[in-house]
């Protein structure tokens, strides 16, 4: 029974049923039980994406190679549970620990460990001027919007038709975001145009400084990489009418509802006009801003259906909230608000 220890992890970065699931075990198993000989594999794909061939490996309007569902099963797969199963079992599987699909080089790249070992901290302000700046900025500064729960912003720009397309729940963790940009309810920050590449991997950690003038709101933070004005076409757009110039792909993105800011247990209201500290993590990525890129956050409270309506007042069970309950606010954003990430070369 010595091999029924041995575990795998394997998903898709853009797995929209569960991305916490696999990330979190192999963490844990790691910290917890290094004696299992947990391995992580992440690649370019929806969920399940890696269990069946498409030729061309795409998500969303991103093309990311070919055959790479095949490379998964044969090279990674196959070795690992043909070892555990019918081999020695003793873990020289010849196998990286780590093989994670770098979603904008598009290439797999293989780690001693997770986060990776050589990463550095690297803290970006989110500035009242809209610039995604490592310079601090005036902590009394702010940008501020109003949130209104009857126009809430959509997840997706499919949602925005008279049909929805329902396959923009298997979609929206890479889709391109130009559709909430010019939103005067969306926040918008970002870099100039990166002079090289800049490789973000691991979770990214979310620290604002906000307030409201309800007693409730949701804080949703999303991570863009925003392309050049003359990035090509590649061959095998779903949609032909989609421009990759100046795309905004959605690297990764979560919410913080304000209510649970301090425990999930026990909720509190927000004091309207008090200035309070949100802090959250997004979950892992591995991706490559490349250079003629710029990155971008976008804040917003909302992102509906994706996430329900906060009503922005509180109230006991959201689920029960009456019409009455559901009112405009604004929200100012300060400017010691930070996102921190590490870098890995």
């Amino acid at each position: 029974m010595e091999n029924s220890t041995r575990c795998t992890g394997r998903r898709g970065w853009f797995d929209a049923e569960d991305l916490y699931g696999p990330l979190s075990i192999y963490k844990t198993l790691d910290r917890y039980s290094p004696q299992s000989r947990p391995m992580l594999v992440m690649g370019p794909f929806g969920h399940r994406g890696w269990s069946e061939e498409t030729g061309h490996t795409l998500h969303n309007d991103l093309y990311f190679g070919d055959s790479l569902a095949t490379y998964y099963q044969r090279e990674l797969e196959a070795p690992f549970f043909h070892h555990y199963l019918k081999g020695p079992g003793d873990g020289k599987t010849g196998l990286p620990k780590i093989c994670l699909f770098d979603t904008g080089q598009k290439q797999w790249r293989t780690y001693s460990q997770w986060p990776a070992s050589n990463g550095h901290r690297l803290r970006w302000y989110l500035t009242p001027t809209g610039q995604l700046s490592t310079q601090p900025a005036t902590p009394a500064s702010f940008r501020e919007y109003v949130s209104d729960p009857k126009h809430p912003v959509p997840y997706n720009e499919a949602t925005l038709t008279a049909e929805p397309d329902f396959s923009a729940l298997f979609s929206y963790m890479s889709a391109d975001q130009r559709f909430v940009s010019g939103r005067p309810d969306v926040l918008t920050f970002q870099t100039d145009v990166l002079p090289g590449n800049l490789t973000v991997g691991g979770e990214i950690t979310v620290r604002l400084k906000v307030s409201t003038t309800g007693t409730d709101a949701d804080w949703v933070v999303k991570l863009i990489d925003v392309y050049p004005p003359d990035e090509p076409n590649h061959p095998y757009l779903p949609n032909p009418k989609t421009q990759l110039a100046n795309y905004q792909q959605l690297v990764r993105a979560d919410v913080m509802r304000g209510r649970f800011r301090h425990s999930f247990e026990k909720p509190e209201p927000l004091t309207p006009n008090r200035v309070t500290e949100v802090r959250f993590q997004l979950q892992d990525v591995l991706h490559t801003f490349k250079k003629g890129h710029r990155v971008m956050i976008q804040v917003q409270s909302s992102w509906f259906p994706l996430i329900d309506r906060n009503p922005q007042t509180f109230v006991g069970n959201i689920y029960k909230a009456d019409q009455a309950n559901f009112k405009p606010a604004r929200h100012r954003l300060y400017g010691n608000s930070v996102i921190d990430v590490a870098t890995i070369p």
